[in-house]
């Protein structure tokens, strides 16, 4: 099992609307989380390994990775019998199932922090409302600054899955808000948006637009 948490975090990190680590509403509606993908929710071609699936609210998830050591961390996890993908044989030879406590305790055993899962799918937010107030750009009044937050947070939580006020209190960081109400977010910004590092080396940090987000949270 060593192996697994680490993968399942990274693959929450890769995708950028934070998916749900627990499917808690699998066996209800047919949603899932990366802890209850089954083995047809994945498609593994060389080192490129396909994540699609049905998440929360319905939204569909598609992740696609190229990782020659996660695809056969992956493939090794599918060739165990049975629907689960994300599985292991113990040391009695039964199969278990990895879940989200799993992998929030690797995540607080290499952050020393408590960490969770979750503040992946809070950081995604945040990033996601900070593009989308610097597509509003400049705004005159109160009232339209507040139609324009709002418009924003519909965004995010269309991305996300939940409804508006759930995503603006819990998955938006409040200084992204404040400081477009105060009209801080600045042109500079202006070009962090949709950016793709043209270094494929820088593309393993923080995006610019990620950057940023952290610069305006770490200065409120």
């Amino acid at each position: 099992m060593l192996s697994i948490p680490p993968v399942l975090a990274e693959l929450n990190a890769r995708n950028s609307a934070g998916t749900e680590i627990t499917g808690k509403r699998a066996r209800e509606n047919r949603s899932f989380g990366l802890t209850t993908l089954r083995n047809r929710h994945v498609e593994i071609a060389g080192s490129t390994v396909r994540f699609e699936f049905r998440g929360k609210s319905g939204k569909q998830h598609l992740i696609e990775v190229q990782d020659r050591r996660l695809a056969r961390i992956v493939r090794q996890c599918r060739d165990l019998p049975g629907h689960e993908l994300f599985q292991y044989v113990d040391e009695q030879g039964e199969r278990q199932s990895v879940g989200s406590e799993d992998v929030n305790s690797y995540l607080r055993e290499v952050t020393g922090e408590e960490f969770s899962a979750k503040d992946f799918r809070t950081w995604g937010g945040t990033v996601l409302a900070l593009a989308a107030l610097l597509e509003a750009g400049c705004v005159a009044g109160e009232r339209e600054a507040g139609r324009a937050v709002s418009e924003a947070v519909k965004k995010v939580a269309a991305e996300l899955g939940n409804r508006p006020a759930i995503c603006r209190k819990y998955y938006v960081h409040p200084a992204i808000v404040d400081s477009f109400l105060a009209g801080r977010l600045g042109r500079a910004l202006g070009d962090a948006v949709d950016e793709k590092p043209a270094d494929p080396a820088a593309a393993a940090g923080l995006r610019r637009l990620e950057r940023r987000a952290l610069e305006l949270i770490q200065a409120a």
